[in-house]
């Protein structure tokens, strides 16, 4: 299975000229990558410029969320139709930021999933548990929650054009990072969670993993059975380190 490394993190940051120096440095490396196929979600704002400077290239264009709706009078949401019709081929549903300050539940996860697809584009459905949870031992129950809510709603055949990413909360952007055995671990709990519903679908679905990956880790984790790539937060505003990651395998 083909690599998928998404520049997916890049919060609320950047402007006009530290957004197009960013593309820029990606575009300059991002022929070399014959191994994995790489997209980038910048701010909503920046999508029809970074979409005009990517044209088509090697990189793909992603956007960081979207509504449940497909129109109506949802004042500061953006469409499905509105970001494929600006060129984006991935769109993030459910990052954990998204859940924790938006009130963002495993059902309207569900629904954004489907929507996104409705609009022609390959949602990246993240999971994942807080310190708390993890350390209280409900990893795979809060996971199989969460991936049981997209089995029960757009259904296991959704995620046949779907990617989903795990994304320990607890090492996002706190240079705490699970061990390739740890996230090796919960990507097969995953799989075998999607396994149960359809064998064949799970077995060519795309897992990524997100937490802190870096130039230096990355070879380690993308040796894993079950890691199909990453979705990467901080590392991803330097171009130079997020292509070595890029080549990390």
């Amino acid at each position: 299975m083909r690599r998928t490394l998404v520049a997916g993190n890049w919060k609320m940051n950047g402007s006009r000229a530290s957004v197009a120096e960013l593309v820029d440095g990606l575009l300059a490396g991002a022929g070399t990558v014959a191994s994995a196929e790489v997209a980038i979600c910048p701010p909503h704002v920046f999508l029809a410029e970074v979409g005009a400077r990517l044209d088509g290239g090697p990189v793909a264009l992603g956007a960081q969320d979207l509504s449940e709706h497909v129109s109506g009078a949802y004042t500061g949401e953006i469409a499905g139709p509105m970001l494929a019709e600006y060129g984006c081929r991935y769109v993030i549903v459910g990052h954990s930021e998204r859940r924790a300050y938006h009130g963002e539940d495993d059902a309207l996860v569900a629904r954004k999933l489907a929507t996104a697809q409705a609009a022609g584009m390959i949602p990246i459905a993240c999971v994942g548990e807080t310190l708390e949870e993890r350390e209280a031992g409900d990893t795979e129950t809060v996971i199989g929650r969460q991936v049981d809510a997209l089995l029960d709603g757009p259904g296991v055949v959704a995620l046949a054009s779907a990617v989903i990413a795990y994304e320990p909360v607890w090492a996002i952007g706190t240079g705490r990072t699970a061990t390739p055995d740890q996230a090796q671990s919960v990507h097969a709990f995953i799989r075998g969670r999607i396994a149960a519903r359809d064998a064949a679908i799970a077995d060519g679905l795309r897992l990524l993993y997100g937490g802190s990956v870096k130039g230096a880790n990355a070879s380690e984790l993308f040796a894993m059975q079950d890691i199909d790539g990453g979705l990467i937060g901080g590392a991803s505003l330097d171009a130079d380190e997020f292509l070595t990651i890029c080549h990390a395998g």
